[in-house]
């Protein structure tokens, strides 16, 4: 139980920032309307009067608040919207959820119900009153080293009433509106998307029925931009910058008893940028690697003090692990809820727990993405083989599932000299673009230089900046 409750208050701040979606943290949608938000808009379509209608507010009408009590997570949304010709919105929901960490296999499940909500929305002199609110929602979490990926469902029924006629001919309607929802999505520390899709169901007083299909993306990246210096007598040629982005569009396709079409949202937020140190290696400037490299070290994620980087060299075992491990932002991911004493031996006989980022290679052990060579030995100063390389990239993405079942062949000539425990990653490397082979080999056992080692680190991060937004995005929207 103490397990649970503290991954609980994590979970709390966790969704505290989902719900606020400023650019450095996830993306999720709002509750299942198919809102979308900024720092300071919000928008949604509503078609209870049978038509579209469109209820806006700013950042001072829409709260979502997270809590935590006694066990269980709370979610409360209150909005008050305004229509464009005096329409009104007022409605307060708060969603309770049991959270059930499973940390033997990196997973999770969070099980919801609506627990409070009232509604109230006035068109004209009709006023739409929410009388009674059932929802189950569902949630499970597969937390890898490199990247979260989630899904969930969600099936709801709203009944609304409103007064129709006046005097002895007035008589109290009904609206019953089903839900039927689904979302996926992911979040590593280079970006995140979800992408929820909503099938309503609308039942009106008369007993006509219509459909509405809301399907709603938000997403977020961080990508680098070079510029080059305007000075010529500059003391470095150009820079690197980061620059954070998020956005959320959202569709709803309607067929009501007497009308149909198409209306969609889109909305952006203020891009962030962030300047990163200057590289000045000065056996680089022909160098094919250049970009990949001094990309690499403007973020941080090669450390190199000298001003030589010697790309035609061997990458090191312990060099690669720290890259890796700082690509994926491994430190973000430690539990620090819990205080444990540090050990006071390395975990390798041949690595030095004083040695620089050591932390690094602690946390990417831990989290399964690299071992050693042996039980008690890492071989630092080892080449870095293709082979290993592929599996490390593979687990840290958390995807050794997607080969084929055993006894499968890759399409490499050299096929047979792939080692057993590398098979599947050399085949999920190369499906995925991350790594590829040369005239039809593979090489497995072959050594990565040190520019070698860059190119593909920088493809890595591609592919987590853009290859699954494109996946939980795109390819879901426009081809689903």
């Amino acid at each position: 139980m103490k397990k649970n409750i503290l991954f609980l208050l994590a979970f709390t701040v966790f969704l505290s920032m989902i719900i606020s979606l400023p650019v450095h943290t996830s993306a999720q949608s709002i509750d299942l309307n198919g809102g979308i938000k900024n720092e300071y808009t919000y928008e949604e379509y509503v078609f209870i009067t049978g038509k579209p209608i469109k209820f806006t507010g700013t950042n001072k009408n829409v709260t979502v608040s997270v809590k935590e009590s006694k066990g269980k997570l709370s979610e409360t949304y209150k909005f008050t919207l305004a229509g464009p010709n005096g329409e009104k919105l007022a409605r307060n929901f708060v969603y309770t959820y049991d959270v059930t960490n499973y940390d033997q296999i990196g997973q999770s499940t969070a099980d919801g119900e609506v627990t409070k909500f009232t509604e109230t929305i006035t068109v004209g002199k009709d006023k739409y009153t929410l009388v009674d609110y059932q929802l189950s929602k569902s949630a499970v979490t597969d937390k890898r080293p490199a990247s979260d990926y989630y899904t969930g469902n969600a099936i709801a029924r709203k009944t609304y009433t409103y007064s129709g006629g006046s005097g002895r001919n007035e008589t109290v309607n009904e609206i019953t509106v089903n839900a039927d929802s689904r979302h996926v999505g992911y979040e590593n520390f280079w970006g995140a998307t979800e992408t929820q899709i909503t099938d309503f169901e609308m039942v009106f007083a008369d007993g006509s029925i219509g459909t509405v299909e809301s399907r709603v993306s938000t997403t977020k990246s961080r990508e680098l931009e070079y510029d080059e210096s305007s000075a010529s007598l500059s003391s470095f040629n150009g820079t690197y910058k980061a620059i954070s982005t998020a956005d959320t569009l959202s569709e709803y396709v309607y067929e009501l008893p007497k009308t149909k079409g198409k209306v969609a949202l889109d909305i952006d937020y203020m891009p962030k940028v962030e300047m990163l140190k200057i590289p000045k290696f000065r056996d680089l400037s022909a160098h094919w690697a250049r970009g990949s490299i001094e990309k690499l070290y403007s973020l941080g994620i090669l450390d190199d003090q000298s001003n030589f980087f010697s790309p035609n060299t061997p990458m090191v075992r312990y060099d690669f692990a720290i890259a890796i491990g700082k690509a994926i932002d491994l430190r973000v991911l430690e539990d620090t809820s819990k205080k444990k004493k540090a050990p006071s031996t390395s975990i390798f006989k041949d690595v030095k727990r004083t040695a620089k980022d050591y932390n690094y290679l602690l946390a990417s052990v831990n989290k399964g993405v690299i071992q050693g060579m042996t039980a008690t030995t890492f071989e630092p100063d080892g080449y870095l083989s293709r082979q290993q390389a592929a599996t490390i990239l593979v687990r840290a993405l958390g995807l050794e599932g997607k080969a084929p079942d055993p006894g499968y062949t890759t399409s490499y000539t050299d096929d047979n000299k792939i080692s057993d425990y590398a098979r599947d990653s050399v085949y999920v490397a190369s499906e995925l673009g991350l790594m590829k082979g040369s005239d039809g080999k593979f090489n497995p056992k072959g050594n990565l230089t040190r520019a070698e080692a860059s190119s593909i680190i920088e493809r890595y991060l591609k592919y987590l900046e853009n290859d699954l937004k494109q996946n939980y995005r795109d390819d879901i929207l426009f081809f689903e």
